[in-house]
């Protein structure tokens, strides 16, 4: 939950003399206040010299936790909402986009999972590219290795280079580098921060009607935890999960997609498996697999975990080193062929 230090902005009465007597009690985030018996806390302050701006602290904290809870829906209400706020974002990668049948869908949490030079980030590049231009509304992109590069953002955009439309180019470049909010993470601590302060920044957004977020991406997810995971406590796991939580949590409440990288790890008889364990499976709402051939153009991506989805459907895609290196494109050609687990398609590029 949210330390109570982000709080403050939009809670003045949360001030660093209500921080500083949660600090003297072990109390730095709104979940150790939880953990704590509020009466008890309730008499410490009462021998305070600010007791009474202390206990409306304590007050407005709870009155902040009451306001997150969420009704009970009927299916009907959990209809009308999918149909009235999930729809999908395009990747503007064709072959993602027929494979999903229409892209990212917002209310969900997606994860991109490969081996390094898979193609990982180059989707990400590509999505927030396509959804800063194309949509009303902007993009949250969280770098934990440092390998966004705003050059490829702009090759996206400005992929022909006729005089006679530079200008309007330039327009829509700035557009889309102005929809893209970039941040450089690189420890789960900062992650907290970073997507607890975001989670506020919406909430002012739905009452104010500024330019929403529509995607969220973190790339990579995995490069920021698997430090954490080693030895033999469970807190590294514990920080893991609560990351996730908090991510489908952004994603549900404010309907945005969320995008996130991991990669591959060894596991029985050689065969490659996504990192992060069996903890994190349950995360992510579709779980998208990417490989290619080492030194090939070709990319695949199937579907290893999807709500609505069969597993096991496969999609073709190309990248092509035009300007810079690894653009996408697409020409699809479609044939069906049996899996083990059933009918699948492939699209073909010529």
């Amino acid at each position: 939950m949210a330390p109570l230090k982000s709080l403050e902005q939009d809670y003045p009465i949360l001030d660093s003399n209500f921080q500083s007597f949660c600090a003297s009690h072990d109390i730095f985030s709104v979940e150790d206040l939880l953990l704590h018996d509020l009466y008890v806390l309730a008499a410490f302050a009462e021998q305070e010299s600010s007791s009474e701006r202390l206990k409306q602290g304590i007050t407005q904290v709870l009155s902040i936790i009451d306001g997150q809870h969420q009704p009970w829906l009927n299916g009907m209400e959990l209809l009308e909402d999918a149909q009235r706020n999930k729809h999908v974002l395009f990747t503007g990668c064709e072959g993602i986009d027929l494979l999903l049948h229409g892209g990212l869908r917002v209310g969900q949490l997606m994860e991109l999972v490969g081996p390094s030079s898979s193609g990982k980030t180059q989707v990400c590049l590509l999505a927030a590219s396509n959804v800063a231009k194309k949509h009303i509304g902007s993009v949250v992109y969280l770098d934990t290795g440092n390998s966004f590069s705003p050059q490829r953002v702009t090759h996206f955009i400005c992929q022909h280079s006729d005089p006679a439309i530079d200008q309007a180019k330039h327009r829509t470049l700035q557009k889309v580098m102005n929809n893209i909010s970039y941040k450089s993470v690189f420890d789960i601590f900062t992650m907290f921060d970073v997507l607890h302060q975001l989670e506020f920044n919406l909430r002012s957004q739905m009452q104010g009607g500024d330019c929403k977020v529509q995607l969220l991406i973190v790339d990579s997810v995995s490069s920021m935890v698997t430090p954490i995971l080693g030895g033999s406590g469970s807190q590294g796991h514990a920080l893991m999960i609560s990351a996730g939580y908090l991510l489908k949590k952004l994603a549900h409440e404010h309907n945005i997609a969320v995008l996130v990288t991991n990669h591959t790890v060894g596991g029985d008889g050689g065969i490659s498996k996504p990192a992060l364990g069996e903890s994190w499976k349950s995360i992510p709402h579709v779980r998208l697999l990417l490989s290619r051939d080492h030194g090939g153009s070709i990319c695949n991506v199937s579907i290893l975990k999807h709500p609505s989805m069969v597993e096991s459907f496969a999609s073709l895609f190309t990248m092509c080193a035009i300007d810079l290196p690894l653009s996408l494109s697409v020409q699809p050609f479609y044939h069906t062929v049996f899996t083990p687990y059933g009918i699948s398609f492939f699209i073909h590029p010529f």
